[in-house]
């Protein structure tokens, strides 16, 4: 008898760090569907032509995951579309970093939004399911700025820290039935974001990570194939540090 592929669901697949999670699940077996937000609709050709050049088969589904209406609608479309969901990696994410005195309402609510809630709109509609087929996997990328705080970051960190208490308590819930639920916090990680850096302030960011360098992005998906894999079944509430040893607890 010939495993099941698993179908997995990587959110803000198109970013990144999501392009190199659903690479690299496609490339340990899983049926991947990448998520993307309207706003990202004209890199779709783009990128879809790059992952045909790789021989990668990924699906894609447009959705606002900051919106509780839109994430069911979405997962709804990913399940009538491509089947039960196994795998779910919350990548969705954004920054409006600026200090507190500066901060405003509607930057501290953006990054909430899309960092937080999301996760809660995403995983709900496709939670009960994993429960009742008694297997799961649910990946939360988070940060390690939510471990550390971030001077500036007082929206973002408070995200990112809230993910993990998500992941905690969702992954009581999920135990007994054959769900796990983990975070994953990267540290720096070389994308197109920290590339726009200016030299002199990534030279002083990459001075201060023990290793001397930023992650690679294929180093977070190591992570992610880790937790997803069928044999991490003992694996769960953990918050996986990929930070190069720029913080450790």
């Amino acid at each position: 008898m010939t495993e099941k592929r698993r179908l997995a669901v990587v959110t803000g697949g198109m970013g990144g760090i999501g392009t190199a999670i659903c690479q690299r699940l496609a490339q340990d077996g899983c049926k991947v569907v990448a998520t993307y937000h309207p706003a990202e609709e004209e890199k779709l050709a783009d990128w879809s032509a790059a992952r045909a050049a790789e021989d990668l088969q990924i699906g894609l589904v447009k959705g606002d995951v900051s919106s509780a209406e839109d994430s069911a609608r979405m997962m709804a479309e990913v399940e009538e579309k491509f089947g039960a969901v196994d795998v779910l990696v919350n990548c969705a994410g954004i920054t409006r970093d600026t200090t507190m005195k500066r901060m405003t309402d509607e930057q501290w609510d953006a990054v909430i939004e899309t960092n937080l809630n999301s996760v809660f709109y995403v995983t709900k509609p496709v939670w009960e399911g994993m429960l009742s087929r008694g297997f799961g996997r649910i990946i939360n990328i988070s940060s390690v700025n939510g471990q550390r705080g971030q001077f500036g970051q007082a929206n973002y960190s408070a995200a990112k820290a809230g993910m993990h208490g998500f992941t905690m308590a969702l992954a009581q819930e999920g135990a007994a039935k054959g769900v796990t639920v983990n975070t994953i916090s990267p540290g720096y990680v070389k994308t197109a974001m920290t590339d726009a850096i200016r030299d002199d302030v990534k030279e002083a960011i990459i001075s201060g990570i023990p290793m001397r360098r930023m992650g690679l992005p294929e180093e977070i998906a190591s992570a992610i194939s880790f937790l997803a894999a069928e044999q991490q079944a003992y694996v769960t509430g953990a918050n996986i540090p990929v930070n190069g040893g720029l913080f450790m607890h």
